[in-house]
């Protein structure tokens, strides 16, 4: 299994250090336009594998060194602002960005499943999908699964349960635009009830990316976390249920979108999209949201520029 990573901050660099630890791959390379940058951490990784009981080959280079991956985690980036309020800000130059690297990352690794880390992550995760021209199931974006652990453990904290026995989804897009599927939502067989609490906890898990980003001036810990419960389930072929940004052309009434919904990962990427029958309030969410992230998405991602 060889794996590649591009962009070498805070996240890339803490997804690197995560796959190392966690073993998911025999080949590991790192990829950065600072190219010394990805040099400096491939050999940090490099000296911890002492401490590992997983070996691997740890190597680095540029951008256009990356061929024959059989997963690209992609969590390139423009710098971001202290002052950051919306991962929409981003928008503008991370698309320029990706207009730059995606179709070279497409063209040498064209067996790959592409993992799309950056934001804002529903708009990349469309445009990646269109400039690589892959499959749709070959390009996922990170995208909601993260804001449903928060969720977990947010309820978790509330009904004093451990989180990984909560089943608790946020759709839609890993951003303003996200709503929880409380009809849906269960612990020991027993629903999860949509109540003022819960919906003041949900509140909190909009806004909880931001809290650590103004804490300490990003995240990577927890998102680093969650690619590499993707990556491990697209390595092992594990067939499991997360909520994942993906492109469809029709799910639950909404056409042409792409945002995050419950789907099935495996070796090949995303394997199929489930249905959950979603209450009449669940139904108005999604559908205002949908229009709003295909708004969003429109603006940002101009294929003919």
């Amino acid at each position: 299994m060889k794996l590649a990573i591009i962009g070498m901050g805070k996240v890339g660099a803490t997804i690197a250090f995560n796959i190392v630890m966690k073993g998911l791959c025999d080949q590991l390379m790192l990829a950065n336009r600072n190219i010394e940058k990805a040099e400096g951490d491939a050999m940090d990784l490099q000296h911890s594998l002492a401490f590992c009981q997983h070996s691997m080959q740890i190597t680095s280079g540029a951008i256009v060194d990356v061929e024959d991956s059989d997963i690209v985690v992609i969590s390139a980036s423009v710098p971001t602002s202290k002052k950051l309020s919306s991962r929409m800000a981003l928008g503008a130059a991370n698309v320029a960005l990706f207009k730059e690297i995606i179709p070279g990352i497409a063209s040498n690794n064209p067996d790959a499943v592409l993992l799309v880390v950056s934001n804002p992550v529903d708009a990349l995760t469309y445009l990646t999908t269109k400039l690589s021209g892959f499959p749709t199931s070959k390009v996922i974006g990170l995208g909601t699964l993260i804001d449903s652990a928060r969720f977990r453990v947010m309820l978790s904290e509330s009904e004093k349960i451990h989180p990984d026995d909560l089943r608790a989804y946020v759709l839609g897009e890993h951003g303003s635009n996200q709503f929880p599927v409380f009809s849906q939502a269960v612990v020991g067989s027993e629903s999860i009830n949509d109540n003022l609490l819960h919906r003041e906890l949900f509140n909190k898990v909009k806004e909880a990316g931001f809290t650590v980003y103004h804490h300490k001036g990003y995240t990577n810990f927890a998102i680093a976390n969650a690619a590499c419960e993707v990556i491990r389930t697209v390595a092992y072929d594990e067939h499991r249920t997360m909520p994942l940004c993906t492109y469809f052309d029709e799910w639950q009434g909404v056409m042409d979108n792409c945002f995050s919904i419950p789907v099935v990962v495996g070796r090949k990427g995303i394997i199929r999209h489930l249905h959950p029958t979603l209450n009449a309030i669940e139904r108005y969410d999604l559908q205002s949201n949908a229009l709003r992230i295909k708004d969003n998405i429109s603006q940002l991602c101009d294929m003919d520029s």
